[in-house]
């Protein structure tokens, strides 16, 4: 298990992570750095929800408190 500090080390180096807290199972986050091609200009965090779909993600302070990060995927 690991704090949100350890989790988004995790995130940028490109791995999925997730709490174990959370009520939804295979729920996740990712970072997504935009490339030349992007509509968007600067990373972000998005989440796949418990149906699989992929929405943006904002933590909480639950979530940056929460020292039960792990990698996932």
């Amino acid at each position: 298990m690991m704090t949100f500090g350890d989790a988004l080390v995790k995130l940028k180096g490109g791995l999925a992570v997730a709490r174990s807290g959370w009520n939804g199972k295979g729920m996740w986050i990712k970072l997504q750095v935009p490339d030349a091609n992007s509509k968007m200009s600067l990373p972000y965090i998005y989440m796949s929800t418990v149906d699989g779909k992929l929405v943006p993600w904002l933590a909480s302070q639950t979530d940056v408190l929460a020292e039960d990060w792990a990698v996932t995927l």
